[in-house]
């Protein structure tokens, strides 16, 4: 029908009306083409359901790979693949050693990432630490580990034979030691200020998980876990189970621990932050200090046996090879006269 409104005419049905008493109009229609009138709004069937709607197609949402998408589920967005920055920086799948626990101040991130050692690292240092749940604070030297090898580190370098895994690299001080004098050598760190550092100087890093498949399995001759690193997942024995399957059955593997062979035992775990002491600290992750003592124990039964410990500018070192060739251990000193030429830095 043809209506009138002011100076506009109009085709089609008349608004409805919300006045009380006012019945709605139809367009004309043909009464063949009409459907039926619709009922109330809330009729429901005499057992409490509603009846089925009007027959045809109906477009529901779809997840991504076309399953479909239940009631009062959100659509979900796809992973993105992480970065991986230059050319010698690789990424893998992370794994988190720690409790999944927020970090403080809400920051919401993994541990050793966006976080006060990152934003050491990138400064190149501290203050530092490693804040305990029991409020205890350990001090973490980020100066040194940003720094050229020390004396210590040299007596480590120094014991390196073929290819080298820098395990929790860090900024790459050894990476980029061993790296200029010969070796292949591979830091890994899930760190990615480590990484990202451990690159620009030159050496080569993978942010990953020991835990997670690494390049060469079953291949490298030696291993580090020097800077307490032995601490990486809060279990010694399941880190060194990996290490096992990670070097080749004559590789050799270098421990840094907390005390030396003739000191007190020392086993402990605890949860910890990385803090910078001035009230912004990390997500919560498992940690664990040995002494050498316990390093001896931990490594009797996962196959390895101590080979050699010696002490350095205050610092205690173990090397642990496979099988039992290895006897109980004998203190030299911290000057080897052998190996290679790592420099002074």
């Amino acid at each position: 029908m043809v209506r009138s409104c002011g100076r506009r005419r109009f085709l089609g049905a008349r608004p409805r009306r919300t006045g009380s008493g006012a019945a709605p109009r139809r367009a004309d229609v043909a009464a063949r083409d009409r459907r039926g009138a619709a009922g109330p709004a809330d009729r429901r069937r005499a057992d409490g359901t509603e009846p089925p709607g009007p027959p045809g197609r109906r477009h529901r949402a779809r997840r991504p790979g076309g399953r479909r998408r239940g009631p009062g589920q959100p659509l979900r967005r796809r992973a993105r693949p992480a970065d991986a920055g230059g050319g010698a920086v690789t990424s893998a799948p992370q794994r988190t050693a720690g409790s999944g626990s927020a970090p403080v101040r809400g920051r919401q991130t993994l541990p050793w990432h966006a976080d006060p050692y990152s934003d050491a690292l990138r400064a190149g240092r501290g203050p530092l630490f490693l804040r305990r749940s029991d409020g205890g604070l350990l001090p973490l030297d980020v100066e040194r580990w940003c720094a050229e090898p020390d004396a210590a580190d040299r007596t480590v370098l120094a014991r390196c034979r073929g290819t080298v895994l820098d395990i929790g690299c860090g900024p790459g001080r050894l990476v980029r030691a061993l790296t200029r004098a010969g070796h292949r050598t591979l830091g890994i760190d899930v760190s990615p200020a480590a990484v990202t550092r451990t690159v620009r100087a030159g050496g080569r890093a993978r942010e990953q998980s020991v835990f997670d498949p690494v390049p060469d399995e079953g291949g490298w001759d030696t291993g580090l876990l020097i800077d307490g690193n032995i601490g990486i997942g809060g279990d010694p024995r399941a880190l060194l189970d990996r290490a096992a399957r990670i070097l080749s059955p004559s590789g050799a593997l270098m421990v840094e621990t907390a005390l030396a062979a003739g000191d007190s035992d020392l086993d402990e775990r605890f949860q910890a932050r990385v803090d910078d002491g001035r009230g912004t600290a990390g997500a919560a992750f498992t940690w664990a200090r040995l002494s050498c003592h316990a390093l001896n124990r931990y490594g009797r039964t996962t196959g390895w046996t101590a080979a050699e410990h010696w002490t350095e500018a205050g610092r205690h070192f173990v090397v642990l090879r496979r099988g039992s060739g290895g006897g109980d251990g004998v203190e030299v000193g911290g000057s080897t006269g052998t190996g290679i030429d790592v420099g002074g830095g």
